[in-house]
């Protein structure tokens, strides 16, 4: 993997190898990125989920906006 430095010297950048820290830093940094994805698609089916079941109990979908802002 090359990361693109760019200085006074080299104003149009130059492409070097990532170091092994940037490389272990950019995978967890890939990581982190996933369970933030997993943590939103889990909660919007927690929000579903508890939608379904509101409307199961008789509310409208008015209702359950106004109340829960679902």
């Amino acid at each position: 993997m090359k990361k693109l430095v760019i200085s006074k010297e080299n104003p149009n950048g130059i492409l070097m190898d990532l170091t092994p820290e940037e490389l272990s830093q950019r995978e967890l940094d890939l990581t982190y990125i996933e369970e933030l994805k997993q943590d939103k698609i889990n909660k919007e089916a927690r929000i579903a989920s508890a939608k379904a079941k509101l409307e199961a109990l008789g509310l409208t979908t008015d209702e359950i906006k106004d109340t829960f802002g679902l």
